[in-house]
């Protein structure tokens, strides 16, 4: 049975990414419509759909679910750090730790590789602050974690509004489109599916060390885990997840936090289906999402982070509303 249900959902996850890329590819502003986004990918396009479709649509399409993915196993490996289902990069400021480092790098005119490196540096450091914060005499409750990454991301807001006080005028506009997610010019997605791929059979690899360490420290050291090790080794994932996200898009918040409860709702705690669906999931969300942002409004773009959080603004309160025990 449990077989066949992870058949059923990654059968329907497949499906639904079938359907979201047809999706994107198929809508615009131009007159390119599903007829010729079929026709593209059979290769009897003309040469105008064949640029658009292929050159345009796809490239961003597939940067929309390598990030959305990201994300999504960000989130999953937070959750299984910090034992709570409200972990996600965005809240827990680790996204504001990575654009605050980006922001600076850009400042300083650096490079691409420097760019990453730093926005890597800061989700890092985001993270094992709110972990030992949190972590406090030896154990965390939800309210301590919430109120650490409340309290973090709040300040690299406030850090990220001095940066752009400071920056020129004319780099203002496309800062502040990037802050709120904007994937205009997302069109290599190469590095993002690479990295996808390595982290999620990463952890599908570990997936049985993620269970152990999703019951608590102390019964997985009982069990024989490396508690110590294998954490570091959660830190470095999600954190290079969440840094290679912000420099590609910016900073995209609630995919962390919605597409991993859903997919536990549907499918269990196993990580051996959870960490694999949720990128998929992550993926098709975040797809659908850019698609929106980029026709709703067309020929304007709208931030495609203003509706993930639409999305996930109010899955976080129902969260919270059902969560019991703030001790």
């Amino acid at each position: 049975m449990p077989g066949q249900k992870s058949m059923v959902l990654f059968s329907g996850l497949a499906l639904i990414i079938f359907a979201t890329f047809l999706f994107a590819l198929a809508s615009g502003s131009a007159g390119a419509g599903l007829a010729d986004a079929l026709a593209a990918l059979a290769g009897t396009a003309t040469e105008p759909a064949n640029t658009l479709i292929l050159e345009l649509r796809l490239p961003r399409a597939l940067t929309a679910f390598a990030v959305g993915g990201l994300l999504a196993v960000a989130g999953v490996l937070m959750q299984v750090l910090l034992r709570n289902p409200l972990a996600e990069p965005y809240i827990l400021g680790t996204s504001g730790g990575a654009a605050v480092a980006a922001l600076v790098a850009i400042l300083l005119g650096l490079s691409s590789f420097w760019v990453d490196a730093l926005a890597f540096g800061g989700a890092l450091f985001a993270t094992l602050l709110v972990f030992s914060i949190a972590h406090g005499t030896g154990s965390w409750t939800p309210t301590r974690l919430l109120l650490t990454g409340v309290v973090l991301a709040a300040g690299f807001s406030a850090a990220t509004t001095f940066l752009l006080a400071m920056s020129p005028e004319q780099q203002l506009r496309g800062m502040l489109f990037w802050l709120m997610g904007d994937l205009s010019f997302a069109y290599e997605p190469a590095r993002c599916l690479w990295l996808l791929g390595l982290l999620t059979i990463g952890g599908v690899l570990a997936a049985r060390q993620l269970n152990v360490l999703a019951r608590g420290e102390l019964q997985a050291a009982i069990l024989g885990l490396p508690v110590n090790s294998f954490r570091y080794f959660v830190f470095v994932g999600s954190s290079l997840a969440t840094a290679v996200a912000v420099t590609t898009v910016g900073v995209i918040g609630f995919v962390g936090l919605v597409v991993p409860h859903l997919i536990r709702i549907v499918a269990g705690s196993d990580h051996r289906i959870v960490v694999p669906a949720s990128a998929l999931a992550g993926g098709a969300l975040l797809v659908v999402a850019d698609t929106l942002s980029r026709t709703i409004m067309a020929p304007r773009q709208l931030p495609v982070g203003a509706l993930t959080a639409a999305i996930g603004v109010p899955l976080f309160l129902v969260l919270m509303s059902r969560r019991q025990n703030y001790r």
